[in-house]
């Protein structure tokens, strides 16, 4: 049963850090055994890497560790979209560029989008960014986690055994 498949499941690093290829799909994620496709973590961006028209890689530090993000900037010249109508991947575009200028060093972000790998390590796909402005968000966020852990993901990887 993949209940939350195609959920931005809320992560804490420290979680999101061990999550394994998937088995019977190496191209999705696993939490103790419970398939996962999306994520969402807020925390600081400690690290960014920008490759104009290419990709902003960027590192979240929700202080339990750090999660890598990517948001691609390439979609104009992708070949992914090149079937797609011109005015959405413009629209598209358009929003990763507005994403990349909000995400600078030491603002406080939520970002949800896919899990993906890379060179043997857990990253997020970014598809969406909103700068928090509320001094509590993640603290709220931490115990989202906590009790979604508690009284939803685990007992779904319970159910699957």
């Amino acid at each position: 049963m993949d209940a939350l498949y195609n959920t931005h499941v809320k992560l804490l690093a420290f979680d999101f850090l061990k999550l394994t290829p998937h088995p019977m799909d190496p191209s999705t994620f696993s939490r103790k055994g419970t398939r996962l496709s999306r994520a969402e973590t807020i925390g600081f961006v400690v690290t960014r890497d920008l490759k104009p028209n290419k990709f902003l890689r960027f590192t979240i530090d929700d202080g339990t560790g750090c999660i890598p993000c990517i948001l691609w900037l390439n979609q104009l010249n992708s070949p992914y979209f090149s079937r797609r109508n011109p005015s959405d991947v413009r629209l598209i575009a358009d929003l990763a560029a507005k994403f990349a200028s909000e995400i600078q060093l030491g603002v406080f972000a939520r970002v949800r989008g896919r899990i993906t790998g890379f060179r043997g390590m857990v990253q997020i796909t970014v598809s969406d960014v909103v700068i928090e402005r509320d001094p509590n968000s993640q603290v709220l966020h931490w115990l989202d986690c906590i009790r979604l852990a508690r009284k939803c993901y685990d007992k779904l990887c319970k159910n699957t055994v």
